[in-house]
């Protein structure tokens, strides 16, 4: 389609810069105002109403994506969530280690970017290793263990996506979305908070339907690409040494974008403020969450947005099963540093 909307000087890898650059400055805002964080809402202190925030978003990324795979407008029949042998291994591991990482960080990527933008020095120590590990696994010293991992499957062959079920994309699509909003009419949540966090959810559609459909261009392609804070990270950190050689990307753009919208978010509410480390313990804790998130974030196919929100309404199995391998990584590790003698490795508020 790109190519009937007339840009001469632009081309549709260019134009996903910009469209990525909006996606994630409205990201940035949603996402500081009503503090969309996956860990909050499963072993927060008020975690009744963050996962009431966390699953109104879900379901409006559930909605908006199935709708417009059934208007024609994309398809996930190609895309690796929906990949012919399930790497079963990988993805457990990964979330697990993910799971744990965000635990002990206080924060999952995404919205450790969130704080980053607005002063929060830990959040910045943890990306910059997130990062960096993310990128090891993907293209350095560290990708023999994602390809050894990777390498264990159970082949799938068209039972890829919970579309395949009985029931079909409809039926799976009605049943996770209502349980979604279950769970968001038990939370208590405030309803402007809950309407922020269901724009929030859109965003995941509409970044499908941007790059899947309105940036297609058969001379030159691009990805179809959703919100994610793995694979982006990594691809920033590797524009930012290498800027000169290689063009910035979806991923690069959207990151730049998040920073940008929880830095106005934050500016405009006054809640910038410089946090840091309390103690060498704390810091120690931060970097090894980090490097198990960046690991984990790698195996497991996505983070909590990568692999939850953009991934779980795609209704692909790997992308669930990598969602529900998070969740009991971060409640396991919650669980044993609770159990943990009393300031041993308890995780600073």
């Amino acid at each position: 389609m790109y190519e009937s909307l007339g840009f001469e000087n632009l081309t549709a890898p260019e134009a996903a810069v910009y469209f990525a650059a909006l996606v994630g400055l409205a990201f940035g805002i949603l996402a500081e105002r009503t503090k969309f964080c996956f860990r909050r809402a499963l072993v927060g202190e008020d975690r009744r109403a963050a996962s009431g925030v966390w699953f109104a978003a879900l379901a409006a990324a559930l909605i908006g994506t199935q709708a417009a795979v059934a208007l024609g407008y994309i398809s996930f029949a190609d895309h690796r969530f929906l990949a012919p042998d399930l790497p079963w291994v990988a993805i457990l591991v990964g979330g697990l280690l993910f799971g744990a990482g965000m635990v002990l960080t206080r924060g999952c990527a995404s919205r450790l970017t969130v704080l980053t933008a607005t002063g929060n020095l830990r959040g910045l120590t943890v990306l910059v290793v997130f990062a960096i590990t993310a990128h090891a696994l993907l293209k350095g010293v560290a990708a023999p263990i994602r390809t050894t991992l990777g390498s264990f499957t159970i082949p799938l062959g068209d039972s890829t996506s919970l579309a395949a079920l009985p029931g079909g994309a409809p039926v799976w699509t009605a049943l996770l979305a209502i349980a979604s909003l279950l769970i968001v009419a038990r939370s208590g949540a405030r309803p402007v908070t809950l309407i922020g966090a269901a724009l929030l959810g859109l965003l995941v559609p509409i970044a499908w339907v941007g790059t899947g459909f309105i940036l297609f261009d058969d001379f030159d392609p691009v990805a179809m690409e959703s919100l994610a804070f793995t694979s982006t990270w990594s691809d920033t950190l590797f524009w930012f040494i290498a800027a000169t050689s290689i063009p910035a990307g979806f991923g690069t753009g959207m990151i730049g974008g998040v920073l940008v919208g929880g830095f106005l978010s934050a500016a405009l509410g006054r809640r910038l403020a410089w946090q840091s480390f309390s103690s060498p313990r704390e810091t120690g804790r931060y970097l090894t969450g980090a490097v198990l998130m960046g690991a984990g974030g790698v195996l497991a196919g996505g983070c909590t947005v990568g692999a939850g929100l953009s991934g779980v309404p795609t209704l692909g199995l790997s992308a669930l099963l990598a969602i529900a391998a998070i969740a009991a990584g971060a409640v396991v590790t919650h669980a044993a540093l609770n159990r943990a003698p009393s300031g041993a490795l308890q995780p600073a508020e």
